[in-house]
C-alpha cells in the first residue's frame, strides 16, 4: 500500500474556492430570510452564543465581495500548509509536486 502526496497548490485552491463558496452562501442567507432566521441559524452552529449583537446588516456590496477574496486567499493559504504538512509527515520533501 502506497501513500499518496496531496498537491500543495491544488489542495490550497480547494479549500480556499470551498470557502469562498460558503462565504457567498452565507450572504445569500442574510438577502434572502429574515435577520430572525439568520441570528437562530448562526447561534445554533455556534452552540447558542448569541450573535446578534456582533452581526452586520448593513454591508456595502464591494465589501461583500472583498471578503469572498479574502476568505479564498486564507482559505488557499491554510489549504497549502495542510498540504505542505501532511506531505512533511510523509517524509517527502517541499517543491516535489
Amino acid at each position: 500500500m502506497t501513500t499518496k502526496t496531496l498537491s500543495v497548490p491544488r489542495t490550497g485552491f480547494a479549500l480556499g474556492a470551498s470557502l469562498a463558496v460558503l462565504y457567498a452562501g452565507c450572504m445569500i442567507l442574510m438577502l434572502s430570510v429574515s435577520r430572525e432566521s439568520v441570528v437562530q441559524f448562526a447561534n445554533s452552529i455556534l452552540h447558542g452564543i448569541d450573535v446578534d449583537p456582533i452581526m452586520r446588516w448593513n454591508m456595502p456590496l464591494w465589501e461583500a465581495c472583498l471578503g469572498v477574496i479574502e476568505i479564498f486567499i486564507l482559505g488557499w493559504f491554510f489549504g497549502a500548509l495542510f498540504s505542505s504538512l501532511y506531505n512533511y509527515g510523509l517524509g517527502i520533501p517541499p517543491n516535489s509536486d
